[in-house]
């Protein structure tokens, strides 16, 4: 459906990133007596960083496509001269992030665990079946509904790849199982080597490096000598860097079905995307063990004082137990150690996709055709009481508008604040 911003209140807003403004928006006659509302996702087209446009549009072109109960759909969008925005549900449970730290100890229960990363496994599995490695796993971007049923959310660094022998690829699931801010995502970047988005058509590159070469040269950047980001200690998203020309669709994927792109959050990164030899749908397995391990542990298991040695424990630091950890829950650390094996071809899930991951011992008794239906959620979110009044919320245009308003004459104000310091 195409959204009607005369007809659309804000509430409030969401979230703020690099594709844009989030906003809780109700939409009805008169927008009052809680009508329909929906997560309204806008991208200001005068503020926009270098190639989010082209982004932006990708993420509506993949959620187009989706039909999954742990996968977004698209409720539709609008693009004026200044705008363009789409809409997708709202989640009021917040994100899997805010559930872990509102517990106790800031950990799940094994029963949690398995709950939540079934329903992970599953709209994973659905995304490798259209072709997408989603290659943005982490627990911000995992929604909970209003049932405490999990959302996978933000899909600008997901990737069309073809299907190969050495892809890595997750093997469609049977019909059976098919169903009807704490870490800033800045970009890491050098200005010289990062200048492709992954959505952008290939471009000639005449006397620039080779894409190969700017591979060599982003990774010896990162894990060199150089210093220049070690500042940065927050986990953070890397910029997308294109190493070897593709079609908007599969941009960096080759002939076997393997993305030359350097994308994501660094505590999940993958190795082989680290090494830059190529990488498939196992990246996509590889974060599943990292949010299971952070899930079950309270931390990620490679996070380095800064994003050079981050990397470097992804590519050589031996996986550690807390504790005893292994010995009261041995099916969940092998579940761990299988998915975050460094050599892909022999990571769980490389070669039988998420069947592999569906028939390992810990997920025994789980009814994976009957998710939504059997499975009851290990937290159910309060209800949502953010009704509109008529009259009330704001024009999401406005807000944009007043955004890009000059500041007031200097002057002004502070005439103004003298007048309020007299009394």
């Amino acid at each position: 459906m195409d959204i009607d911003l005369d007809r659309a209140r804000a509430l409030r807003v969401l979230g703020r990133g690099a594709m844009g403004t989030v906003f809780l928006v109700a939409d009805g006659p008169s927008a009052a007596s809680r009508p329909y509302r929906y997560a309204l996702k806008a991208f200001d087209k005068r503020s926009a960083k270098p190639d989010a446009d082209r982004r932006a549009r990708w993420e509506i072109n993949v959620l187009s496509r989706l039909a999954h109960p742990h996968l977004p759909s698209l409720l539709g969008f609008t693009e004026t001269d200044d705008l363009l925005a789409w809409a997708v549900p709202y989640c009021s449970g917040g994100d899997l992030n805010e559930l872990r730290y509102s517990l106790p100890d800031r950990i799940f229960s094994p029963a949690a665990i398995r709950f939540y990363i079934a329903e992970i496994v599953s709209a994973i599995a659905e995304l490798h079946a259209a072709g997408f490695v989603y290659r943005d796993l982490k627990p911000e971007n995992v929604l909970l509904r209003a049932d405490g049923h999990v959302i996978l959310t933000d899909f600008d660094l997901s990737r069309l790849l073809h299907h190969g022998p050495t892809s890595a690829s997750s093997s469609p699931p049977p019909p059976s199982h098919r169903g009807h801010n704490r870490r800033a995502r800045v970009a890491a970047r050098s200005d010289s080597l990062v200048g492709q988005a992954k959505s952008r058509p290939p471009q000639p590159w005449s006397a620039a490096p080779s894409p190969r070469q700017q591979l060599q040269n982003l990774v010896r950047y990162l894990m060199g000598s150089d210093g220049a980001l070690a500042k940065k200690t927050k986990s953070a998203r890397v910029s997308p860097v294109s190493r070897k020309p593709g079609s908007f669709g599969s941009s960096g994927a080759g002939a076997w079905g393997k993305s030359y792109s350097f994308v994501g959050t660094e505590e999940y990164v993958a190795p082989e995307m680290v090494r830059g030899e190529g990488h498939g749908f196992a990246v996509d397995w590889w974060a599943v063990g990292v949010l299971v391990y952070e899930m079950a542990y309270g931390r990620t298991p490679f996070k380095g004082q800064n994003r050079k040695e981050t990397f470097r424990n992804v590519l050589h630091k031996e996986l550690e137990f807390p504790g005893d950890s292994r010995r009261r829950t041995p099916e969940l650390a092998d579940l761990v150690s299988r998915l975050l094996e460094r050599d892909p071809r022999r990571r769980l899930g490389y070669a039988g996709g998420a069947d592999e991951i569906r028939e390992h011992p810990f997920f025994a008794g789980v009814a994976w055709d009957m998710l939504t239906e059997v499975s009851r959620p290990p937290y159910i979110p309060p209800p949502s009481d953010e009704g509109l009044a008529a009259g009330e919320g704001f024009d999401v245009r406005d807000h944009f508008r007043n955004l890009h308003q000059p500041p007031p004459p200097k002057g002004a104000s502070d005439a103004s604040s003298d007048f309020s310091s007299e009394f």
